[in-house]
C-alpha cells in the first residue's frame, strides 16, 4: 500500500513538473513574439534595452526613447499564468486576459493624479418575460465621459484629463495613468492588440498623444 502511494506521488510530482517545463516554454516563446512586437510598435523610435522574467507569467523589458519622448520607459507584459495548473484555471474561470502596460516618466512631473479607464457598453431590457429571453427587444446606449473629481472647482475649458480620456477610448486602451510620483504616465492594453501590425505601428504614437495632454497641462 505505502509502496503504491509513493508511486502515485512520484507520478503526480512527475506530471506537474512535466506540465510546469512545458507551459513555461509555451510562455517564454509567447513573451519573445510579444517583444518583437513591442520592436514592431517602436517603428524605429525607440529600442529594447533588455528584457527578463519575474517568474513564469510576467515578462519585463526596458526601452530607450529619444529624449523628448519618455524617460525610464519599460513595459511589463502578463501572460496567462500557465505553468501552475490551479492558477491556470482561475485565469481561465475570471477569463483573464493578457495585458501589456507601459510606464514612463515624462518631462516634467504631472501636478495631478488621473486614473483612465476605458467605459463599457451597457443595456437592457423592456421588461419582458424570462419565458422569453430569446426574443428580448434591447435598447442599447453608448455613454459620453463620465468624470469623478476631488476638485472642488472644475475648469468647463478643455483640459488634460478630458483629452487622454477620449485618446484612450479612441485607440482601445483598457487604462490610463498620470501621477506625479515615478513613473508619471502609465497605459495598459490587450497584448493581442499588438499582434496587428497595423495597430503595433500606431501605439507608441497614441501614448506619445494621451501624454502630450498631460505635458501641454502643464504649461
Amino acid at each position: 500500500m505505502n509502496r503504491l502511494l509513493l508511486i502515485d506521488v512520484a507520478g503526480s510530482v512527475a506530471m506537474l513538473g512535466l506540465w510546469y517545463f512545458v507551459f513555461s516554454t509555451y510562455n517564454r516563446k509567447k513573451g519573445a513574439a510579444a517583444l518583437r512586437w513591442v520592436q514592431t510598435a517602436c517603428a524605429g523610435k525607440g529600442r529594447i534595452l533588455e528584457s527578463h522574467w519575474v517568474g513564469s507569467s510576467n515578462l519585463q523589458a526596458r526601452l530607450h526613447f529619444p529624449s523628448r519622448w519618455f524617460e525610464n520607459a519599460q513595459v511589463t507584459l502578463k501572460f496567462r499564468p500557465r505553468a501552475l495548473p490551479v492558477h491556470w484555471l482561475i485565469s481561465c474561470w475570471q477569463r483573464q486576459k493578457e495585458t501589456l502596460t507601459f510606464e514612463a516618466d515624462l518631462g516634467g512631473s504631472p501636478s495631478f493624479h488621473l486614473e483612465v479607464m476605458r467605459h463599457r457598453w451597457s443595456a437592457h431590457n423592456r421588461g419582458t418575460s424570462s419565458r422569453k429571453r430569446d426574443n428580448r427587444e434591447w435598447e442599447l446606449y453608448q455613454p459620453g465621459p463620465i468624470i469623478l473629481t476631488t476638485r472642488t472647482h472644475w475648469k468647463r475649458d478643455p483640459s488634460a484629463e478630458l483629452n487622454a480620456l477620449m485618446s484612450a477610448r479612441r485607440q482601445d486602451i483598457l487604462q490610463v495613468h498620470f501621477r506625479p510620483e515615478s513613473p508619471h504616465f502609465s497605459a495598459t492594453v490587450h497584448l493581442e492588440a499588438l499582434a496587428d501590425p497595423d495597430a503595433a505601428a500606431g501605439f507608441v504614437s497614441a501614448l506619445r498623444e494621451i501624454a502630450a495632454g498631460a505635458s501641454a497641462h502643464r504649461q
